[in-house]
């Protein structure tokens, strides 16, 4: 795609302009103080992870938002005289702000101010690693900067007229910065649909060899990529940051009673996910929706994992997969086990849940054993014996099922197979007990 530069706007990185960040949360009514504490601390770790030093923070006790600033101007201006004492450059919202808001916030402050969803675009964006990855960020952070071109840019009312009886009144640079963004969106639409397209073919090669599949998901930052190095002795990255995993990494894993399964590594949620991230990795997050079943995983130790399972459940439940069959891990045991009040409740509300340590190996055989349970519920052996007009059986088991036994007799084709339950429950006239 040599005609999109994704080097220079699309891969813009805010780190490489600003260094110190003065952070703005936003209590509202229904949220207790701790809540709002927080969620201003994850704030933290995501400024952390964008490479930028977080300076100091203001919580706003908000009852009605406000058209102009989100937040009343006394507070307002409270925040600008916080923020000019610790010499920040940046100011960053916890809460979505209109581009009319964050217009009118950076010609008062005169530094750049953001929010929360621009933050998580620029992490994706100097984490995208894949061609696909690349492109999908650089996607949604153009609709996200289509209706904040007038921040962007300070000489968007010039007009460019021309020479008198050649054009019209002319353009405004609005008007031509936003086609050439909107002509942008439209190539790296069509580029995202050949590299989808590979990934396709790649995902039907699977399936042509029926592997059940598993899908690790979970908050970011809960271990989901130390799972699958540990299950797969693989090196995936598994980094202590947030969002350290992007692209989709898919391994395969032979379990103690020989049989096989492929691991799906996927990108961690987060509350307040941007929508537009989960439109454009829905192709990537495609691997969880294709999956037989999940492994949810969760950081038992964050006093908040509670809002955390309901955060990821909530992309799920975009995904539309929020109700497959699912294995909940709580990992990081060695951090709260001895806190058995928080374990108790943990175990209160989900009883059929799983408690491991990666780091300490604790719980793993158990985990092992809940995989094997799952497989034994998604394949079952099944010995057929199909007439010998009934060729297409045949086939059909060689393209959905494994086979484990071929034997051609005078009554017909002798059919021993691996089979998916919806499968097996199409074929059991032809059933046979040899």
């Amino acid at each position: 795609m040599s005609d999109i530069n994704l080097q220079s706007e699309e891969q813009d990185i805010l780190s490489e302009k600003c260094e110190r960040a003065f952070l703005v949360g936003i209590q509202y009514p229904d949220m207790k103080e701790e809540e709002a504490e927080e969620h201003i601390t994850e704030l933290y770790s995501l400024v952390h992870t964008m490479g930028i030093e977080p300076i100091g923070h203001s919580l706003v006790k908000l009852r009605n938002p406000q058209p102009k600033y989100l937040i009343g101007t006394g507070k307002v201006e409270e925040i600008l005289e916080e923020a000019k004492e610790v010499e920040a450059d940046l100011i960053i919202f916890n809460d979505d702000l209109s581009p009319s808001q964050q217009r009118n916030w950076e010609r008062n402050s005169q530094v750049t101010v953001i929010d929360r969803q621009e933050v998580i675009l620029d992490i994706f964006a100097d984490r995208a690693q894949t061609r696909e990855a690349v492109l999908q960020v650089a996607l949604a952070r153009m609709e996200y900067s289509l209706p904040r071109l007038t921040r962007a840019w300070t000489h968007l009312s010039r007009q460019r007229g021309g020479t008198k009886g050649t054009r019209g009144e002319g353009e405004t640079q609005l008007e031509i910065d936003r086609r050439i963004v909107l002509r942008k969106m439209d190539a790296l639409k069509k580029e995202l649909i050949k590299v989808q397209s590979s990934r396709a073919i790649q995902r039907k090669k699977r399936k042509a060899r029926p592997v059940p599949t598993a899908s690790i998901v979970g908050y970011t930052n809960a271990g989901k990529s130390s799972l699958l190095n540990t299950l797969t002795d693989s090196e995936v990255l598994a980094e202590d940051k947030l969002f350290a995993t992007l692209d989709p990494t898919t391994r395969k894993v032979k379990l103690p009673l020989g049989q096989e399964l492929l691991v799906t590594d996927t990108v961690g949620f987060i509350r307040k996910l941007p929508h537009s991230l989960v439109e454009a990795f829905k192709s990537t997050l495609e691997e969880t929706v294709m999956a037989d079943f999940l492994v949810h995983v969760l950081d038992g130790s964050n006093p908040e994992v509670l809002d955390h399972y309901k955060a990821t459940m909530a992309v799920l439940g975009e995904l539309g997969v929020n109700d497959k069959p699912t294995i909940t891990v709580f990992n990081k045991l060695d951090k709260f086990q001895d806190d058995l009040i928080h374990k108790q409740m943990l175990q209160n509300e989900f009883p059929d849940a799983l408690f491991i340590s990666l780091h300490e190996r604790l719980g793993l055989e158990e985990l092992v054993k809940a995989l094997e349970q799952k497989l034994s519920h998604t394949f079952q052996t099944e010995e057929y014996l199909f007439p010998h007009t009934r060729h297409d059986l045949v086939s059909l088991l060689h393209r959905e099922a494994q086979i484990l036994e071929t034997e051609y007799l005078e009554a017909g084709t002798k059919v021993i197979a691996k089979v998916p339950i919806h499968l097996a429950a199409k074929l059991e006239n032809y059933t046979f007990d040899f």
